[in-house]
């Protein structure tokens, strides 16, 4: 038997990493600018992560929602306090996509409404109710296709009025700064509009900071630049540094009601003692001003290259949109400067590195791609 060949390969294998600095089988040194699409939180085998994680595995690594696990309500309490989320409640879960999946189901059993309101170019998973508010028709399948969803432009705040006074929506989702389609930001004018119109119209505003989440753009979540605050917050890649769980936080006047929602893997212990070693790791090395602080060291040192078309985001969370010409400097910045990076299309970059890189990091990077650019 093979894998079934849905992803491109680079002839790369990483075996070893330290921080953002990974090692292959032959022992070539690259420095991570991607962590694993803005998985890699707190570096590659922190130290404390290793400790708590594996202590964890020596007592228990895993029993069902049958039982009381006090881990997870260590984390929904860590979890609360350090977003500024602490009165809400939390649902675990295994993903980003499952998270969104769970969030789209409790607005629709909250207003009693089947439609949802996205947005253009937006991503919120592959699994049929998350893919069905992605706007890619490419990855969603007739089977996938869903009469309840309307799309509108990301920051039209006129054609998302007209939807949403229909008071047809049960949820509007919008993510904090969308990622895959090459980082777009909601400005804090339409996310504070949105937010009235919610309240106006009795719909739900879910933000989806799976990706932007996590102290990625200096604030917790990306949507408190604005700041608002949303009824439902889903969140999953860097809540726990690679091992596999996601989170939907959930006001107080969401009503719980037995089976409603549930998993067999959401929440289990070994997943929660990785969430709560990453909370441990950002609150004692302040990783939340270190992404704010090291993000402006990256824009102000790319921001006027030639190469660049416009630099987009906040914080760590970072697209280069290259100017034409350029179509090939991710694959030369990885096997002529050894930077991972990642893309949107040929022609945009996206760095999303570990909170926990450096300003020297940064000033290397920045030295890379000005020498390949010929600056």
């Amino acid at each position: 038997m093979d894998l079934f060949k849905v992803y491109k390969l680079w002839d790369i294998e990483p075996v070893r990493g330290l921080d953002t600095t990974l090692w292959d089988k032959d022992g070539t040194q690259y420095t991570d600018l991607y962590g694993g699409h803005a998985v890699i939180s707190i570096g590659h085998c922190h130290p404390h992560y290793i400790k708590v994680v594996g202590e964890q595995l020596g007592r228990l690594g895993f029993y069902s929602n049958a039982v009381q696990n006090s881990l997870q309500k260590e984390l929904a309490s860590r979890l609360g306090r350090t977003s500024g989320y602490d009165d809400y409640s939390l649902f675990l879960c295994n993903s980003g996509a499952e998270a969104n999946e769970n969030a789209l189901k409790l607005a629709s059993f909250d207003t009693g409404r089947a439609r949802v309101l996205a947005f253009s170019k937006a991503f919120h998973g592959r699994t049929s109710g998350a893919v069905g508010v992605t706007d890619n028709p490419k990855i969603r399948s007739p089977f996938n296709a869903n009469a309840n969803v309307s799309f509108v432009a990301l920051n039209d705040i006129e054609a998302t009025a007209r939807a949403l006074e229909s008071r047809e929506y049960a949820a509007v989702i919008v993510e904090g700064i969308q990622g895959v389609s090459g980082i777009h930001e909601p400005t804090d004018a339409f996310l504070q509009e949105l937010r009235r119109l919610c309240d106006r119209t009795g719909t739900r505003l879910i933000a989806d900071e799976i990706q932007s989440g996590y102290g990625r753009t200096g604030q917790f979540f990306a949507h408190q630049h604005a700041p608002v605050r949303a009824d439902i917050v889903t969140t999953a890649k860097g809540m726990a540094n690679g091992f596999p769980i996601g989170g939907v936080l959930i006001a107080p006047d969401f009503k719980a009601e037995y089976g409603m929602l549930g998993t067999t893997f959401g929440g289990n212990h070994l997943a929660c003692s990785a969430a709560i070693a990453v909370l441990d790791v950002i609150e004692s090395e302040h990783l939340v001003e270190n992404a704010a602080r090291v993000g402006e060291v990256f824009r102000k040192g790319l921001v006027k290259s030639p190469a660049l078309k416009e630099y987009r985001g906040r914080g760590l969370m970072i697209g280069l949109e290259l100017e034409p010409g350029y179509e090939g400097l991710r694959d030369r910045l990885l096997f002529e400067k050894r930077f991972f990076t990642g893309a949107a299309g040929a022609s945009v970059i996206r760095l999303l590195p570990s909170l926990t890189v450096s300003e020297e990091t940064a000033h290397r990077f920045i030295k890379a791609w000005n020498e390949l650019t010929k600056i």
